[in-house]
């Protein structure tokens, strides 16, 4: 059976320490899409993440996977189908990057056994998918930020989830990586059909491979839908407080933001 949304909240409340963070937050992610959240630092976006991901306990509010209610499912079984890649993850010391990517694998053993062939078919094909096979024997402590940042998305590859979630995945990155990590997570979103929701700092790549976008604003939702539809002048303008003109990305036609600044307007 096909669900429109696979992932849902309703009237989500979520903080830390009696804090409030996000504040009624209703959202949907479109099944087999992939969904980009946007919005200024602090806003909301990581927290609204693991609240979503169940690393943190929601203070009112409910969250829905393929209808159920998220904390009614066991754990393990939850990790078969959501995967996780949060902001700053601990590496353990001296691991090596087949053994952390192999730690994808964990929801699929059972008590006392070892990895079996399917295990190791994961692992290896999120390896060569990342393009890391090569440094399988690394120690991750070793790694440069953007060959980390690549062993960790195959770690939550190899997880063989239907929904990952991604908090600033391109973090670290210089531009030909950060794209090349785009392009690897929509070529699985296209190839699996896995729905990936993710949370990016860059609001022209975020309109470029989003197919959902939701916009943030101090715990708040304040715009959802396509790239085309959200991203206006208005919208950068109450959540960025950014003066901008939006014109058609020449390669993609999708929202292209040019800031405007104090130095570069020729009036």
């Amino acid at each position: 059976m096909m669900h429109q949304h696979i992932l849902e909240t309703k009237h989500i409340i979520s903080g830390y320490n009696g804090k409030t963070i996000v504040n009624d937050v209703n959202i949907s992610l479109p099944d087999g899409k992939i969904t980009v959240i946007i919005g200024a630092n602090a806003c909301g976006k990581s927290t609204l993440l693991k609240t979503v991901a169940r690393l943190l306990k929601p203070l009112s509010g409910e969250i829905l996977l393929e209808g159920t209610k998220i904390h009614q499912i066991p754990p393990k079984q939850l990790a078969r189908k959501l995967g996780l890649l949060p902001q700053s993850p601990i590496v353990p010391e001296g691991i090596t990057v087949a053994d952390l990517v192999a730690r994808g694998r964990y929801p699929y053993q059972g008590l006392f056994r070892g990895l079996k062939s399917d295990d190791y078919d994961a692992v290896t094909e999120a390896l060569n998918r990342m393009g890391i096979a090569d440094i399988a024997d690394s120690s991750v402590d070793e790694l440069s930020g953007g060959q980390r940042q690549r062993v960790w998305i195959a770690m939550t590859l190899a997880q063989e989830t239907d929904i990952l979630l991604l908090d600033e995945p391109t973090t670290y990155l210089d531009i030909t990586h950060q794209i090349e990590i785009l392009d690897l997570l929509m070529d699985l979103n296209q190839r699996k059909g896995t729905t990936i929701a993710m949370v990016l700092h860059d609001i022209n790549l975020s309109a470029r491979y989003a197919d959902h976008i939701i916009a943030m604003k101090t715990g708040r939702v304040v715009a959802e839908g396509s790239p085309v539809e959200v991203l206006n002048e208005s919208l950068i303008k109450e959540v960025f407080g950014l003066d901008c003109t939006v014109i058609s990305d020449p390669v993609s036609k999708t929202p292209m933001i040019i800031p405007m600044g104090r130095h570069h307007c020729n009036l």
